[in-house]
């Protein structure tokens, strides 16, 4: 039976293996998505631009262009559709690698499908939690000398922009609307990455690392660490 929130909900399924492309295909359109696929980095850049999909399934090893390079170009020409990449490499680097890259989650080969259109259900629905409002829904966020508009998705400090990747610009922004409180990682990751398990802490630390290498240098520090809890943004006293 279709569940009628997936009805208008296109998935691009990228994968060279037909069986595997097939399967997960199959598994999609069974639970109610729409479909279309690619075999190959190129197709899947033509299938983005012309068909719009709300979320794009990328493997990374692609006998072209690999999925990292896919997901570079599709940012760098301003898709910020939401993209899990597929792989059987499951390394910590090359799970920063495509996060930094702005992929919004990792899943690795042998799946299960049915914990795979879990995720897919959940980052779609991040998404749609994330999405920029309008200019008339909310203003843009200020914490101290930092403000972060997400109808413009800018940043600018002390009068200086600030150019983030899209995972950046997502952690910062939670961090802004919960400014003064400390948030744990397991409260960071499920609410920026969506992950409900404690294996990429790693991940989360990268990030924060990134976001105050840019901001550290243009005032005090914003980003505090409680030890063996999490993290907060707030202004020094």
């Amino acid at each position: 039976m279709r569940e009628p929130m997936n009805e208008s909900r296109r998935v691009l399924v990228v994968e060279d293996e037909a069986n595997i492309r097939d399967l997960i295909q199959t598994a999609l359109r069974f639970h109610g998505f729409e479909t279309c696929t690619a075999r190959t980095g190129g197709e899947a850049l033509r299938e983005a631009r012309g068909r719009r999909p709300d979320l794009v399934l990328l493997d990374v090893m692609l006998p072209d262009i690999d999925g990292f390079e896919v997901c570079r170009r599709l940012r760098a020409g301003g898709d910020q559709v939401p993209v899990i990449f597929l792989t059987a490499r499951d390394a910590p680097s090359d799970t920063v690698t495509g996060l930094t890259l702005g992929g919004d989650d990792y899943v690795t080969k042998p799946f299960s499908i049915d914990a795979l259109v879990a995720r897919v259900r959940a980052v779609l629905r991040r998404a749609a939690v994330h999405a920029p409002p309008s200019d008339e829904e909310a203003g843009p966020l200020r914490v101290a000398d930092l403000e972060l508009d997400e109808s413009r998705w800018t940043v600018r400090r002390a009068g200086v922009d600030i150019e983030l990747s899209p995972t950046e610009f997502k952690l910062l922004a939670y961090l802004m609307r919960n400014a003064g409180r400390v948030l744990t990682r397991a409260q960071l990751l499920e609410n920026v990455w969506g992950w409900d398990h404690h294996g990429n802490a790693q991940v989360l630390e990268t990030y924060i690392s990134y976001l105050r290498r840019k901001l550290d240098p243009l005032g005090p520090p914003l980003i505090h660490t409680r030890r063996g809890v999490g993290y907060s943004l707030r202004s020094a006293p």
